[in-house]
Order: C-alpha cells, then structure tokens, then sequence
C-alpha cells in the first residue's frame, strides 16, 4: 500500500473531526479544565497589581498559557525589571515544559498529519493538559488523536483565559489563604492524575524519585533547569531500575 493510499485511509471526515473536537472539549469541561483555570484566578489579580488593562490578563493566558511564566512576566513587569531579563527569565521557567512536549508529540503523530499541526499542538502542552493526554490518549486510536487533543486542550486554555480575566476583578477581594489556596489547586491536581495514572512500577519508581530528589535539583541546580535536570536523573533513574526489576522478574519466572 503506498503512502498516499495510507494517508487517504486515514483522514477523518469533517464531521467526524468535530465530533471528536467537541468530545475532547466536554471531557476537558468534566473538570481537568476548570482546576487549572481556578488556579490562574491569581495571575489575573496579579495583572492588575501590575498596572496592565484587563485584556493583557486575559490575552496572557492565551499566548503564554504557564502559569509559572505568567507570574514571572507580571511580577517582574511591576518590579520595574529590564525587558531582556523578563524574556529570560520566562524562557527558562518554560524549559520545563520541553520534555512534557517531547512526550506528547509521538502520540500525536498520525498518517496524514503535518509537521504545522505538530507545531501547533505544542503551544497547547501545558501541565494539565500533558497529564491528561499522558492518561486518555492511549485508548484513542491513533488518527482520531489530534482533533480530540485540540478539543480538550482549547477547552482549558479559554476557560483558563476566561478565569484569569475573572481573578482581574475578584482576587483583591479574596482573603489572602484562599488566594494562596487557589494557586495550590494547580500542583495537586497534577500529582493526584500522575498518580492515578501509574500502572508499571516504572510509572512509581518514578514518582518516587522525583519527590526524592526535587529538594536536591532545586537546591544544586536551580535558575529554572531543576525541573529538566529533575526530569533526566529522576526518569533516566526509575527506567534503568525498572528494566532491572523486571529482568530479575523474567529470570525467576520458570
């Protein structure tokens, strides 16, 4: 079968694509998209402090779509910071999101997708967004993949637009726990997927390691590549002890 045969065979009709579009949308809608857009209610808050319109808070979401970026650029905008020093610095709070993008990028990849609409999901690839996709992907067929990872990813991106335009207005009025609160919705959420998403004993090892090691990568290495170095030993770590619990398994299995 030639390529072009294999590429026809698996386009997806019109309506197909916006059916899977809108199911990756109400799925993100159930609930994934509304614990990351809570927790930028805080960045909206902080726009305002930073002297910006309301429109940046929400167009904020919409290009930078990182929280951790978000603050830095607001915080350090109103810190009176040099503009090149903010676009560093929110360069390398965003490296951490490079392997989460490396992850995601294959189980995209289809016959009949191109290397733009590759480009285009990546700006999509946010934490919630990557341990979503880690965990209902797989049980998607390969073709019918990017639009349902569109969907789903468009879903929380505007609700998160729409909640940072809110946190603008609301978040001076917010008891100063709740907001801290708030913000933390973000990392628990997060965990409680990767846990939940765990079946191998790679999949704990590598829990394991990371909260092992995280104080230690923060400490030693810090300036926003703790989270890659963190990535690489502790991943590198759980995989080379995984294969070899399970060789020692394969040799005592009879």
């Amino acid at each position: 079968m030639s390529e072009s045969e294999t590429v026809a065979e698996t386009n997806l009709a019109p309506t197909e694509r916006r059916a899977l579009f809108l199911e990756g949308a109400r799925q993100a809608l159930t609930g994934p998209a509304y614990f990351v857009a809570v927790a930028l209610v805080g960045v909206g808050g902080l726009a305002k402090a930073a002297g910006f319109p309301p429109a940046a808070a929400f167009l904020s979401t919409l290009l930078i779509w990182a929280g951790p970026a978000q603050v830095l650029f607001f915080g350090s905008i109103a810190a009176k910071t040099a503009l090149s020093a903010v676009a560093v610095s929110i360069t390398l709070s965003s490296i951490r999101l490079m392997p989460m993008v490396l992850s995601i990028l294959p189980m995209l990849r289809a016959p009949g997708v191109g290397r733009r609409q590759l480009f285009l999901a990546t700006h999509f690839i946010a934490v919630t967004v990557w341990a979503e996709s880690l965990r209902r992907l797989p049980d998607i067929e390969r073709a019918k993949r990017l639009p349902f990872f569109f969907g789903f990813a468009v879903a929380c991106i505007v609700t998160s637009a729409v909640f940072t335009q809110a946190g603008y207005y609301l978040t001076a009025a917010l008891p100063k726990p709740l907001a801290v609160g708030v913000l933390f919705l973000t990392p628990v959420y997060f965990l409680s997927t990767l846990v939940r998403s765990a079946r191998l004993p790679v999949d704990w090892l590598a829990l394991v390691f990371g909260f092992a090691l995280a104080p230690i990568t923060q400490a030693w290495v810090g300036g926003g590549f703790d989270l890659l170095a963190l990535g690489l030993i502790g991943g590198t770590g759980a995989y080379v002890c995984g294969r070899f619990f399970t060789a020692r398994r394969a040799e005592r299995t009879p």
